[in-house]
């Protein structure tokens, strides 16, 4: 017994959505380390900022120190 043509277009379709989910996941993946190294980049220069503000403020930092009217 041989698939008719409506199987054989839905097999080949199933193909192309599976190679799809395969290329998009890929690209997930991809954008999860992405954003990852990001945020470690952002901490580490949050981290920076900070050290630099402390210095400069004699090692009291900004959002630390009162305002001037305490």
């Amino acid at each position: 017994m041989e698939p008719t043509q409506d199987i054989i277009d839905l097999q080949i379709k199933l193909s192309e959505a599976q190679r799809m989910m395969d290329e998009l996941s890929d690209i997930v993946a991809d954008q999860a380390k992405r954003l990852e190294i990001a945020e470690q980049r952002i901490q580490m220069l949050m981290e920076r900022a900070a050290d630099a503000e402390a210095q400069a403020m004699n090692g009291v930092a900004l959002g630390d120190a009162k305002p001037p009217h305490w």
